[in-house]
């Protein structure tokens, strides 16, 4: 788990979506992961960030606000790649893997996330690294739920990656490289 300044270099950053407002703008905590991903991106650690999220009900897109959001904090538009069935950590993952044809990576999330996102991205024998993304101090109502919610979705991806081997949603492969 690194810092940005530690983070090595890598080709891509893949962003894992969390939650949107109902005005559909980022949570506190997506926005630590867009802005992190900005920093790594403006101190060349990576060259394309992708922005994966859910997006499977109308007028709500964690990939379109995010991009919206980096778009903001001045990334070029050519820089942002969007993947609209990140609908789970699992999903993003795999997605990254075998659509955007992405083996090396900067994964960009919290501290309380980061171990499940290496997990799967590893057991799809992707090279990833890890960069923490707690830029803000997060009120202790919402890191109980993001822990609870952590300790629950860890469990389950256990099962997935050890049992059930789930098939997310494919599509054509975009190599982002």
């Amino acid at each position: 788990m690194n810092t940005v300044k530690e983070t090595p270099l890598r080709k891509v950053a893949i962003v894992f979506g969390a939650g949107l407002l109902k005005d559909g703008s980022p949570s506190s905590v997506l926005k630590d992961r867009v802005e992190t991903a900005v920093s790594l991106l403006k101190s060349n650690k990576v060259e394309k960030i992708l922005f994966s999220g859910d997006n499977r009900f109308e007028n709500y897109s964690e990939p379109e606000s995010m991009r919206s959001y980096a778009l903001t904090l001045g990334v070029p538009d050519s820089a942002i790649v969007l993947d609209y069935a990140g609908r789970r950590t699992y999903d993003t993952c795999y997605r990254a893997k075998y659509i955007f044809g992405i083996t090396d990576a900067v994964l960009v999330t919290q501290k309380f996330h980061l171990p499940r996102a290496l997990f799967f991205c590893t057991q799809l024998e992707m090279n990833v690294t890890g960069t923490i993304a707690d830029i803000r101090i997060y009120p202790n109502k919402s890191m109980n739920y993001w822990t609870l919610r952590e300790i629950l979705a860890t469990t389950a991806a256990i099962w997935d990656v050890f049992i059930k081997k789930p098939i997310t949603v494919l599509g054509k492969k975009e190599p982002i490289i």
